[in-house]
């Protein structure tokens, strides 16, 4: 089958801040809309990716590591990692809690890390995939990401509403990491330009 040619090979750029598509020789130049820069591809795009992505994984590994949250009650303490804090809930009748919790600490996470590094990989060695299944995928990662944030909140509002008198919860470092975690793993996606997956396609 033969390749159609793309916007980008008829001389056509799309403005990364307005959207606006125009047809230009000079990458250098400006949009006639807004004045920004015109890029055929988001500059450093694998490179930002990959750095943001190395730093979420090294991060990823404290934060299941390290208590999440002490819970204080009557002055003795009670740390909990995320797995930990799991079998908590699991055997503390709060079933749908943890498994909320598992979803948000630790299956989307990692289904992040896998993906994102799996979209790097395609665009550097030019993989010839099915371009249009590996967008969408680019898309959920970027859509479900943020609520990753999901048991950080929860942290929130539990130290919030529960601390009294006799019962204190403290969040523990790893809330922290798990919090930076989430944030750079959205860093990456909003980096990684998803256009480079349908460059050099044999079959489109």
């Amino acid at each position: 089958m033969k390749a159609k040619k793309n916007a980008l090979a008829q001389g056509f750029m799309r403005c990364h801040d307005c959207g606006y598509l125009t047809k230009t020789i000079d990458q250098h130049s400006l949009c006639p809309r807004c004045d920004s820069h015109l890029h055929a591809r988001r500059p450093r795009s694998l490179q930002r990716t990959t750095a943001l992505l190395f730093s979420s994984f090294f991060l990823y590994i404290p934060a299941n590591i390290f208590p999440i949250m002490t819970v204080n009650q009557f002055g003795a303490g009670d740390p909990h990692t995320i797995i930990g804090g799991i079998i908590e809930l699991i055997d503390g009748g709060m079933v749908p809690i943890g498994l909320l919790v598992l979803v948000a600490s630790i299956v989307v996470p990692s289904s992040k890390l896998v993906g994102i590094g799996l979209l790097l990989l395609c665009a550097h060695f030019r993989w010839q995939i099915n371009a249009r299944r590996w967008t969408v995928m680019y898309r959920v990662i970027a859509f479900v990401g943020r609520w990753s944030m999901l048991d950080i909140f929860m942290i929130s509002i539990l130290v919030n509403l529960v601390n009294s008198g006799s019962v204190q919860i403290i969040a523990g470092p790893a809330a922290t990491a798990f919090a930076a975690v989430v944030i750079l793993t959205m860093l990456a996606a909003e980096n990684f330009d998803p256009r480079l997956l349908w460059d050099n396609q044999q079959n489109l």
